[in-house]
């Protein structure tokens, strides 16, 4: 994917996403002039490759993809940025992998809430994650 999208010498990031980035739609691009420069970009194709990359590979990606997967329609360069830093953290993790260690068969399951996190609807949002013998599954 670094290689489809001309990023095989970039930086690695340590981080899917940035530490105090919040993506909205207020960064989405306002004149004909910038809407234009956007389509130039191939931010739909990018993030239905990280959706497939999620699915086989990188689960661990799934919560920044879905935030940026929300702009599809009208991303800025903000979002592109964002897009970028996820498909470089990748090449730092491409070693790791999920492990499950030989226990006893127990779901476990995590939540974590925010109140109105989400700048354009100002939503709540719930995360969950189930373990399963040490590993994320869900």
């Amino acid at each position: 994917m670094l290689v489809r999208y001309s990023m095989q010498n970039s930086k690695k990031d340590l981080l899917p996403f940035r530490h105090g980035v919040h993506l909205s739609k207020e960064q989405c691009p306002k004149t004909p002039q910038k809407v234009e420069d956007m389509r130039c970009i191939p931010y739909a194709s990018t993030v239905g490759s990280l959706m497939y990359v999620i699915l086989y590979t990188r689960p661990d990606i799934c919560y920044t993809v879905g935030i940026v997967s929300k702009y599809q329609s009208n991303p800025g360069l903000d979002h592109w940025t964002a897009v970028k830093i996820i498909i470089k953290y990748p090449r730092r993790m491409r070693d790791y992998m999920l492990v499950y260690r030989a226990k006893d068969l127990i779901l476990t399951g995590y939540t974590n809430s925010d109140f109105q996190t989400d700048k354009d609807s100002t939503n709540s949002m719930l995360r969950l994650v189930f373990t399963l013998k040490g590993g994320v599954v869900v």
